[in-house]
């Protein structure tokens, strides 16, 4: 079994909060941390809300609930019951203690706006997210397979590559077909499915509303709220351009990601690394790859960002958090160097550190306080900042 990194800090928000949520999409392994977490919780009961035997012993959810108001409740699949929280709040209020609930949900908590409202000041919020580079550890050799098949656990840990693309297509579907209906978004399948895959197409590129309206013969706003979906369910990453006041004019878009590189690989229908290597995408989604690693890694308490002038300086990613600000230009390359709009972003934003990611076996300097690191390297590099 591989150890997920956040069981530490879940563990640690159960001794302090009477309502602990776990979210991320589905197969993220988040009912498997759940099972691992109870099990350290005598008596501790578990409900899957999508089983109807489950469901059942709800009829009267306060009154079924608060017969264990002793012991750690586990409640999965949580965004199907919504109405549960308002009588979650009143179990909490009666007999305040931490860890009375773990919440586990396939939904961001802005798509679960319910519960920050019904729960505010007695939740706390975790997002569990695919194997990255540091639960996984591959080798320089290994990297490439992972950033190929993606960190949801049945695609990395398939037995061969048709296995794990044949996951990734169910997955898929069943996101579209299932998953989302059940959110009560109301928007086909076969739309979503079309739009998924222009986003595959656009991966990494700025996000531009009107001009994907006009190739998908919808209204901006129509667009921008399928996008909404996606991020909302933990398909897609929105990057916000760095604000930043330097008396220079910014790109003010954001730029729009797939999280997980094997369903980006799944929906391009790219099947093997030959066919990646000589794919067009092939440079984006290492970017976007090796972006959600930083993004994992350092966690939400470092805000993420990308720099580019309209004269040309540019950087991949911005990470900031307090005074401390670290930049990251991410190169698909054996050889890397750093154009001129990169040192131009560097001289701009005074960057503390500038990290090249690429996929080398070994780090060296480039400059002062500018160096090209390994891939295989970055959970080592990002966890100690």
């Amino acid at each position: 079994m591989i150890k997920r990194r956040l069981l530490t800090r879940l563990t640690q928000s159960l001794t302090e909060s009477p309502a602990v949520a776990l979210l991320g999409p589905r197969q993220a392994g988040k009912t498997t941390l759940a099972r691992i977490i109870a099990a350290q919780y005598p008596g501790s009961m578990y409900l899957d809300l999508e089983r109807p035997s489950e469901l059942a012993k709800l009829a009267d959810p306060e009154l079924f609930l608060s017969r264990y108001a002793d012991q750690l409740i586990v409640l999965d699949e949580i965004q199907r019951q919504p109405e549960l929280f308002p009588v979650l709040r009143t179990l909490i209020d009666g007999a305040r203690r931490p860890g009375r609930f773990l919440l586990l949900g396939s939904a961001s908590p802005q798509l679960l706006r319910q519960a920050s409202e019904s729960l505010a000041g007695r939740i706390s919020f975790h997002e569990l997210a695919p194997f990255d580079i540091g639960e996984i550890a591959p080798t320089h050799f290994e990297l490439q397979d992972f950033w190929l098949r993606g960190g949801y656990p049945p695609s990395w840990l398939a037995k061969t590559e048709q296995t794990s693309l044949a996951w990734r297509e169910s997955f898929i579907s069943t996101h579209l077909e299932r998953d989302i209906p059940s959110f009560g978004i109301r928007v086909p399948g076969t739309t979503l499915r079309r739009f998924w895959q222009m986003l595959a197409h656009l991966h990494g590129q700025l996000w531009n509303a009107s001009r994907l309206a006009s190739g998908f013969g919808v209204s901006a706003p129509t667009v921008q709220h399928y996008l909404d979906i996606l991020e909302a369910t933990y398909m897609v990453r929105r990057l916000l351009p760095l604000h930043v006041n330097l008396g220079k004019r910014l790109v003010k878009s954001p730029k729009v990601y797939l999280r997980d590189s094997g369903l980006l690989h799944a929906l391009l229908g790219v099947t093997n690394l030959e066919e990646l290597s000589g794919h067009p995408v092939v440079g984006a989604s290492w970017e976007g790859w090796v972006l959600e690693q930083i993004a994992q890694l350092l966690g939400p308490q470092w805000q993420l960002s990308f720099y580019r002038t309209a004269a040309g300086a540019e950087m991949d990613v911005v990470a900031e958090r307090g005074n401390l600000k670290v930049g990251f230009e991410i190169k698909f390359s054996s050889a890397p160097s750093l154009t001129k709009g990169c040192w131009a972003a560097i001289a701009d934003l005074k960057l503390s550190q500038t990290y090249v990611v690429a996929p080398v076996e070994s780090g060296y300097p480039l400059a002062c306080n500018v160096e090209v690191v390994p891939a295989a390297a970055l959970a080592t590099l990002l966890l100690t900042l």
